[in-house]
């Protein structure tokens, strides 16, 4: 005789809570927090924070050898996915993963390293375009693969379905779940 779904229900309840559980244990013990966490919300929070500063650390570690920040790289993606077109500034600020209140000087140092350019429109002189250059696509595909390998060792043990289950929890986060 199987398991009827009351039994699965309690039994999928008490696996994912003794898991939550360890969890928190895990966070406490890493962040040497002796007290609760005040609510369950602010214990979630804690945890994504500290796993973004863990994944952010893997992606400078492997942008180091190439002067480039996970900023600057992040710029460099949208600009060549942004194609012959490029962007105005304003376009670039509203992809960027991460706010950066100083979006001008941020390309301004890729530009001088020859990685983008910029150049004011013709037809409306108050929008300047940035586009990626050669030497910024060459530098992207250097870094394809190994960034890949990063994000497949950093994430790729979790499987497939719980990493589509993450995605649709973090949206849903951010409020942009539809």
């Amino acid at each position: 005789m199987g398991i009827g779904w009351g039994h699965k229900f309690l039994l999928t309840t008490v696996v994912i809570t003794r898991t939550l559980d360890d969890v928190a244990k895990k966070l406490q013990a890493e962040v040497h927090k002796r007290k609760p966490f005040a609510s369950l919300e602010q214990e979630v929070f804690l945890n994504i924070l500290r796993t973004a500063d863990l994944l952010d650390q893997g992606l400078e570690e492997v942008l180091k050898p190439f002067a480039l920040t996970a900023t600057q790289y992040n710029v460099l993606r949208i600009l060549r996915g942004a194609g012959e077109r490029g962007l105005a500034c304003r376009e670039l600020g509203e992809r960027m993963l991460t706010h950066d209140p100083d979006v001008t000087r941020l390309l301004d140092r890729l530009e001088r390293r020859g990685l983008i350019h910029r150049r004011r429109e013709v037809q409306d002189r108050r929008v300047i375009t940035t586009r990626i250059t050669p030497d910024g696509m060459t530098l992207l595909n250097q870094l394809d693969t190994a960034v890949t390998e990063l994000h497949r060792h950093q994430l790729g043990h979790l499987g497939e379905e719980p990493l589509r289950t993450l995605i649709e929890l973090l949206e849903g986060a951010r409020g942009t779940r539809s």
